[in-house]
């Protein structure tokens, strides 16, 4: 998981759709519902957020990516 998501943190990093998307993948093989209890959010906007049209917020990423277990780093570019 944290592989693919630095894959495409570093890959495309100003591609925010593409990073939201590439979440979306990897809570779809965790498990959506789960992964949206996790979070404190509905399967639904779930889905909507992390889909192919989403536009999560910030504060929705940081959900996600914590109950995957997945954390971002900080380094100097």
């Amino acid at each position: 998981m944290a592989a693919y998501l630095d894959a495409w943190l570093e890959e495309a990093p100003d591609d925010a759709t593409g990073i939201a998307r590439a979440l979306g993948d990897i809570a779809r093989a965790k498990g959506m519902t789960q992964v949206a209890r996790d979070a404190g959010l509905s399967r639904e906007s779930l889905y909507k957020a992390l889909g192919e049209n989403g536009n999560p917020t910030f504060a929705t990423v940081l959900k996600v990516a914590r109950a995957l277990g997945v954390r971002f780093h900080a380094q100097v570019a």
